[in-house]
């Protein structure tokens, strides 16, 4: 994937992104009453790579919601087919692929992002949860991490499959003007991880290390929840 594809870096796309966040951000609040925390943690410029574990598809609008920093994230290119749906991840800076995760495509354009100086947003795991438990991490996030530089950050959601697991067709609110109910959300973004504690790990290794780093900070977000 060439440069050229990847999400214009102009000032008009800045603004969509910023007016689509907004038009977002208050619906979001009061619907799933999301509460969030860490935004500081993302560096304002240069290439990072956020890993977030998976479970439904507001995923990518919740860190981002909870982020400071415009980002950018793969889509499979079946999720442009509701107009409605497209026209919102499209101004959230979505790059479309053919499969979901971190595979051939998605490891070449997540290098194209990240080398152009992008905040990128992945989901090691591949896919949703079917269940709500977080999955083991797909081998492609380590070759991933063995060609790029980019800081790397954990993050963690919680609530989001209660909220819209993916057997189910729409998503279930919890809103913040009445009692809590199990669809309450919550993103919880963590502290970089050093460098030193991933370079050299044989593959096993480092994906248990990103693992544990990416479950601890979804129990924080757990707790995080309005309950």
């Amino acid at each position: 994937m060439s440069q050229s594809k990847l999400p214009p870096d102009s000032f008009l796309r800045a603004v969509r992104y910023d007016l689509t966040y907004w038009l977002s951000a208050v619906p979001t609040a009061l619907a799933f009453s999301l509460r969030s925390e860490g935004s500081r943690h993302v560096p304002l410029s240069g290439p990072v790579l956020l890993i977030a574990n998976h479970q439904s598809f507001l995923d990518p609008l919740l860190v981002g919601l909870a982020s400071r920093r415009r980002l950018c994230y793969l889509a499979r290119k079946s999720l442009y087919k509701n107009p409605a749906f497209a026209w919102i991840i499209r101004g959230l800076n979505a790059v479309p692929i053919d499969q979901e995760g971190v595979g051939k495509e998605g490891l070449r354009t997540t290098l194209d992002m990240l080398g152009a100086g992008r905040a990128v947003l992945v989901f090691p795991e591949g896919e949703r949860t079917h269940d709500g438990v977080m999955q083991e991490l797909k081998p492609g996030v380590q070759l991933l991490l063995k060609r790029t530089s980019a800081q790397v950050i954990p993050v963690g959601i919680a609530g989001a499959y209660d909220a819209w697991p993916r057997w189910r067709k729409y998503p279930v609110t919890a809103p913040l003007f009445m009692p809590p109910r199990p669809g309450t959300i919550a993103v919880s973004i963590g502290r970089p991880i050093a460098p030193e504690r991933l370079e050299g790990l044989p593959r096993e290794e480092l994906l248990k290390v990103l693992f544990d780093e990416i479950h601890t900070i979804a129990t924080r977000a757990e707790r995080l929840r309005r309950k």
